[in-house]
C-alpha cells in the first residue's frame, strides 16, 4: 500500500490537489492510503516552501503545483 500525503495549509490549490490525489487513486486501482498535512511544522519538516506539495511513500514528487490526475497515476504506476 502507498502512502500519500498532501502537504499543505488548506488553500484553494492544497484541497484541489488533495481531490486530484483521490480521482487518481480511483483511477489506477492502487491501494492507498491519503493523508493531508496542514500543520505548518510537519510540513517544514519536509524541507517544502512552495505547497501543494505531494509525497509518496516519504518521497517528494510534486511540489508549488497542482498535478494532472494522468501525472498522478503514472507516480502510482
Amino acid at each position: 500500500m502507498k502512502k500519500i500525503k498532501v502537504l499543505g495549509t488548506g488553500c484553494p490549490k492544497c484541497i484541489q490537489t488533495t481531490q486530484v490525489i483521490t480521482d487518481a487513486v480511483n483511477q489506477s486501482g492502487v491501494e492507498a492510503s491519503i493523508e493531508k498535512v496542514e500543520d505548518i511544522m510537519e510540513i517544514m519538516k519536509y524541507n517544502v516552501m512552495s505547497t501543494p506539495a505531494v509525497v509518496i511513500n516519504d518521497e517528494i514528487v510534486i511540489k508549488g503545483r497542482v498535478p494532472s490526475v494522468k501525472e498522478v497515476v503514472e507516480l502510482l504506476n
